[in-house]
């Protein structure tokens, strides 16, 4: 069984002030691999998938897979081919609750394949609640029976039959629950009101190859036609638009320039627009995106949103940014309650990010006078001192690395492993476009 480290590998050591320059490449969608690889659960024929990162995160769902009799075979670095002709245990091991959001993914396919299923409760980021209710009622509604215990989920079923299932919120989490469980389910599924972002289409061609009947309507409505069975299918996944981003906003804060190699524009439209309203600009080639500083950094308003909006994804990074811009920047996050938390490290290092309870975009959210801070006030721009960073998620991970970036001296990033839970080979990538980063072993002490 693979499980995530609990303890990290190394850490970081950055200098700042090196603009990046080069050609750095794209990996594979982490929040699109994963849940393609759920995906063959579905039928007992072999699937293969493409360009997949090497990342922890790939790693432990595979060691889920694996216990549920899923067989692994690595074609090449980046090529896997999963077969799962049996299911010969349909339990998680309770180790995994808490480690990611997966395991609550794989009820839909089990119940298909043996008509029962144990699953621990999801975890993952610390970044809000992030409740399971919108996937277990919609099952329940195609026919599961569910019991939940402290750390897990019970499923069984005589057989799914379709339901119409109208999400209070378009969770991407559970229309590809309802997904997995509708394209075998007897009957047709309706979805309204669903999520549709990229990785989410991406599931859906995935699907759709293997043979299932799924259309996208308009209005977030997706109707699903069960069918008896799928077929093993070859795929490869899109390029992760949040490693996009992440390297897109380095490029622009170190006033460097970079090419994203494999990047796709229609997957990160609305990022460009923000990047190119505070300074940044980019340029569409044959192979990718290559992004730059166009300006003097200016302040800018931005609110995450479901997709078309602005990613939560991109916040961090974005936040970063917005330290080194002139005025004041306001961010108001929609998506998760508790995603700022990340900021009073960047506040240690010299910037001025203030949080607010308060919807200060311009709607109001569903965290309106709930008493969390999801609005950030930024002002800029600041200089930024290195010092020692201790990454709190993955997201925010990144954004320290950013921050150390542009930092005056050095700083030192403990909790690399969140980071490297959802970044493929983040050193060597960052390296081979002028970074100054070098790993060291964790606990060890500083050299001099």
């Amino acid at each position: 069984m693979i499980t995530p480290p609990g303890a990290d590998q190394h850490w970081y050591t950055i200098v700042g002030g090196a603009p990046l320059t080069g050609s750095v490449e794209v990996s594979g969608a982490k929040n699109s691999v994963t849940k393609l690889l759920v995906a063959t659960l579905l039928t007992p024929e072999p699937c293969t998938l493409t360009k997949v990162p090497r990342i922890v995160e790939v790693d432990v769902v595979l060691g889920m897979l694996a216990e549920l009799g899923t067989q692994v075979e690595w074609l090449d670095a980046h090529t896997v081919r999963v077969a799962t002709p049996r299911i010969v245990d349909a339990s998680l091991a309770e180790a995994y609750s808490g480690v990611n959001r997966i395991p609550i993914l794989m009820m839909g396919p089990l119940l298909h394949r043996v008509g029962e299923a144990v699953v621990p409760l999801p975890g993952g980021c610390r970044i809000g609640k992030r409740p399971v209710d919108f996937h277990l009622r919609g099952l329940r509604a195609m026919g599961a029976e569910i019991t939940e215990q402290l750390r897990s989920v019970e499923v069984k079923t005589l057989g799914l039959h379709g339901a119409h299932v109208t999400l209070p919120f378009p969770s991407v989490g559970a229309t590809e629950n309802l997904l997995l469980a509708a394209v075998r389910a007897k009957g047709t599924t309706v979805i309204s009101n669903a999520a549709v972002e990229p990785e989410v289409i991406d599931l859906i061609l995935f699907l759709q190859q293997m043979g299932a009947l799924v259309d996208v309507e308009v209005d977030r409505t997706i109707v699903v036609q069960g069918v008896e069975a799928l077929h093993g299918a070859t795929h490869a996944p899109i390029p992760d638009r949040i490693e996009v981003a992440s390297f897109a906003a380095a490029a622009v804060a170190t006033n460097g320039r970079v090419d994203v190699v494999g990047a796709r524009q229609e997957h990160v439209a609305t990022f460009l627009n923000h990047l190119r309203r505070l300074g940044g600009e980019f340029e569409v080639s044959p192979h990718g995106l290559t992004f730059r500083r166009a300006r003097e950094l200016t302040a800018t308003h931005v609110q995450t949103d479901v997709h078309p909006g602005y990613m939560t994804d991109w916040q961090q990074p974005l936040t970063v940014l917005l330290t080194q811009a002139k005025g004041v920047s306001v961010i108001h996050e929609t998506i998760y309650e508790d995603r700022f938390g990340y900021t009073r490290q960047l506040n240690e290092m010299g910037a001025d990010i203030a949080l607010s309870t308060i919807c200060l975009g311009g709607k109001g959210c569903r965290f309106a006078s709930r008493d969390f801070e999801h609005s950030a006030v930024v002002s800029g721009p600041t200089p930024l001192r290195g010092t020692d960073l201790e990454i709190p998620d993955l997201r925010a991970g990144f954004a320290y690395v950013m921050a150390a970036l542009i930092a005056e001296g050095s700083s030192l990033i403990r909790g690399t492993r969140f980071l490297e839970r959802g970044y493929e080979d983040p050193v060597g990538k960052l390296r081979s476009i002028g970074a100054l980063i070098e790993t060291r072993p964790a606990g060890a002490p500083a050299a001099g």
